[in-house]
């Protein structure tokens, strides 16, 4: 597994985290348990266990999808900055660094993969 890869795994895992601390935090989140984290989980496990070249693409899609739903969630800056509290703080911070970090490594994952085997063949 690449370095890049492992990298999208890890930043989805401390995306689902830092959503599990701010459960743990006390939190509301429209259902339970947080759907943040089962798509987390299950990216990090598509990511981890399936081979294919687009897989890390996953973990970039779902990286883009929990950034995006973090800026446009009325909360999402406040418990960012700590208006809730030092642990909201936290796990926000975790998670948007995991999530970030899932977005930039699966986007140079998946970029790489494609350029090693669609490069052209020199003919001698």
């Amino acid at each position: 597994m690449s370095t890049s890869r492992s990298l999208t795994l890890a930043g989805l895992v401390a995306g689902a985290a830092g959503i599990a601390i701010l459960w743990g935090s006390g939190v509301t989140f429209p259902v339970y348990p947080p759907p943040g984290i089962i798509l987390l989980v299950a990216g990090a496990l598509f990511v981890g266990l399936i081979t294919w070249r687009w897989a890390p693409a996953v973990g970039a899609f779902l990286g883009l999808f929990v950034i995006v739903g973090f800026l446009l969630s009325p909360t999402g800056i406040p418990n960012f900055l700590g208006d809730q509290g030092t642990s909201v703080a936290i796990g926000s911070w975790i998670q948007v660094a995991g999530v970030v970090t899932a977005f930039v490594a699966g986007t140079i994952t998946t970029v790489t993969n494609y350029r090693r085997t669609s490069a052209p063949r020199r003919l001698r």
